[in-house]
């Protein structure tokens, strides 16, 4: 981890950017974090749209984590996303998504396999790699939680991630039938949202999902309306979840 930039938000969150190898990253700490006092971890999972374009409404959930509960948080620029080098492969993918979508046809297995697996296949190690990083650093200490972005690359941290104590996961990509099979390994708490009317999700799907989390303690807080409505007190929710669970 290769710090390039500083700087203080509000007067009690420090802001750092930084590269782990060549991938652009943000790590994000309360004042109040220290070697004798280390703050916990939450991995915040971003949406293929990258980080710039999704900078505020990420930054704006780490800097409440930080300055209201005490938590650090961090995050990675997506394989193929941003500043990173295209994918073709998954490119084309999303393509083939967008035609069939707008086309009104079903969305195949074969699409969204091509789409969502080679995706967590990469995503997952350098998340994995984030946390060696971060874990490092005096001032960050465990256990970690994970929250957001893409559903299935949230599922196969929880699957085989042991430092990943527990994961607020957003219902509303498309998850293929290898990942919902993943779930049940998945014993961690879990704190799901799902937006009941998200236009672009299959509700049904989701629901199976959480049907097939291994975890003996699993929430799931479903609200009406699309899928950028999710309500703001779900923030402070999902903050008090992880709570319980990392303090």
């Amino acid at each position: 981890m290769h710090f390039t930039s500083e700087q203080r938000l509000d007067g009690d969150v420090l802001e750092r950017e930084f590269t782990l190898g060549e991938i652009p990253g943000i790590l994000w700490t309360p004042e109040s974090a220290s070697a004798s006092a280390p703050a916990p971890l939450i991995l915040i999972g971003l949406p293929p749209l990258g980080l710039r374009p999704m900078y505020p409404r990420v930054a704006g959930r780490a800097r409440y984590y930080a300055a209201r509960y005490g938590f650090a948080a961090a995050t990675v620029e997506l394989p193929g996303s941003g500043d990173r080098p295209r994918r073709p492969a998954l490119e084309q993918a999303r393509a083939d998504l967008r035609r069939v979508m707008e086309a009104g046809e079903p969305v195949t297995d074969e699409i969204v396999d091509a789409l969502v697996l080679p995706l967590v296949d990469e995503a997952v190690p350098e998340a994995r790699a984030l946390l060696d990083a971060a874990l490092a650093l005096p001032e960050v200490g465990g256990p970690a939680g994970y929250e957001g972005g893409i559903i299935s690359i949230g599922v196969r941290m929880a699957a085989v991630e042991p430092r990943i104590a527990a994961a607020g996961l957003y219902a509303g990509s498309f998850v293929p039938r290898a990942v919902v099979e993943e779930a049940r390994r998945v014993t961690v708490p879990l704190h799901v949202l799902l937006q009941w009317d998200d236009e672009a999700n299959d509700r049904q799907a989701s629901l199976d999902l959480f049907d097939a989390f291994g975890s003996r303690e699993k929430t799931l807080h479903a609200n009406m309306g699309g899928h950028t409505g999710v309500p703001q007190f779900e923030l402070d929710a999902g903050a008090r979840f992880f709570a319980r669970h990392l303090k």
